[in-house]
């Protein structure tokens, strides 16, 4: 199965979790533009299974091969030549006999029964639903981080909660979202927080939720910066709609809000209102309730917007579930690797998915 994205460019995510490969096809790609592959593969590993004691025990490299689309100029760089890129990535760990029992018993809280509804199977490993599909997604997203930064678009992430413990959140009207006003990042690189103590209560959580046989969601803050006011378009063009478009792609998102989200609907007017300023000669709001988008339209400050994540539905405890062969009910128990908490993994995914939104964004509108 492909699925496709854009206005201005055509990105296909092609593949399953258990397919000898998944892949991205781009089109609509301008000539000439550099890729550091690199750092493509730094922010991949972010995403990569098996690193860690909070992530899946599935180990893939994730080191993404071109077949088409670009020119290499030195070692490790590569540039785009107007062509369509094709990238693509080998699994090499899947293990399908974890799967035999549930070719015809679907997973709670997975796509399996749509899918056999309209495919007339449950793939294997999730098939074209599984997570696995975001590392494609994240080889273009990662493209795109590389273009953006370059025009001063900073792009950024973390866990804003896991359970019941919260990160601190980004501050809500500073430019700067990935670094401190030293040089030192301001998100963890190994796990995405900006509280080191919070970021162990997680791990701690997480931990104690997978001795129980269980798994956990939460919530995953990203800030936009850098992009100038009056990009975007009102109604179906917004920019909450195409990052909506894009970040829906990643499988585990429930929603999502834009600055103060939900909790606007609690304040009134004279508080949810940001009072406009003149700051550094530019025009600014002295808060960010709206979090950077007016109108569909990009105001100049900082975009910023959470995502709920849902726990991982693949968990060690039994779950009542159907055999569809013949209609009855029976006792499920999912066997195989996964997450006991999907979210520090997802917060790279968020960022691609952001990246990709925008990038298309400013190359329709010829500012990329």
């Amino acid at each position: 199965m492909v699925v496709r994205f854009g206005e201005h460019i055509r990105a296909e995510i092609y593949g399953q979790s258990h397919a000898d490969r998944i892949g991205v096809r781009i089109e609509g790609l301008p000539a000439g533009r550099p890729i550091d592959t690199a750092e493509l593969q730094r922010f991949l590993d972010r995403r990569a299974p098996g690193r860690n004691a909070w992530s899946t025990s599935r180990k893939e490299g994730d080191r993404p091969e071109f077949l088409s689309g670009v020119s290499r100029t030195g070692a490790g760089f590569f540039e785009t030549d107007g062509n369509t890129l094709e990238a693509v990535i080998y699994n090499t760990n899947i293990r399908p006999q974890d799967y035999k029992d549930t070719k015809v018993v679907p997973r709670p809280a997975h796509a399996d029964y749509p899918a056999w509804v309209r495919y007339g199977e449950i793939a294997s490993g999730g098939g074209q639903f599984s997570a696995r599909m975001t590392a494609p997604l994240c080889i273009a997203g990662g493209i795109f981080l590389q273009w953006l930064n370059a025009e001063g678009i900073g792009i950024c992430a973390h866990i804003a909660s896991i359970g019941d413990i919260c990160d601190v959140s980004f501050p809500e009207t500073e430019g700067t979202a990935c670094r401190d006003a030293g040089e030192e990042p301001l998100v963890d690189p190994e796990f995405p927080v900006i509280d080191r103590a919070a970021g162990e209560e997680m791990k701690a959580l997480i931990a104690r939720t997978k001795s129980e046989g269980d798994s956990i969601g939460g919530i995953i803050e990203c800030m936009i910066t850098g992009l100038r006011p009056g990009i975007g378009s009102p109604l179906f063009g917004s920019i909450e709609s195409r990052l909506c478009q894009t970040v829906f792609a990643v499988p585990a998102v429930k929603g999502i809000e834009f600055g103060s989200g939900f909790g606007a609907a609690r304040m009134r007017g004279s508080e949810n209102n940001d009072p406009f300023c003149i700051r550094d000669g530019r025009v600014e709001t002295k808060s960010n309730h709206h979090g950077g988008i007016l109108g569909g339209l990009s105001s100049g400050m900082p975009i910023l917007f959470r995502t709920a994540m849902k726990p991982t539905p693949s968990i060690a405890r039994e779950q009542t579930s159907v055999d569809l062969e013949t209609m009855t009910e029976t006792v499920l128990t999912i066997k195989g690797r996964h997450d006991p908490c999907i979210v520090p993994r997802a917060v790279p995914c968020i960022e691609a998915a952001a990246a990709l939104a925008i990038g298309d964004l400013l190359l329709m509108e010829d500012k990329l």
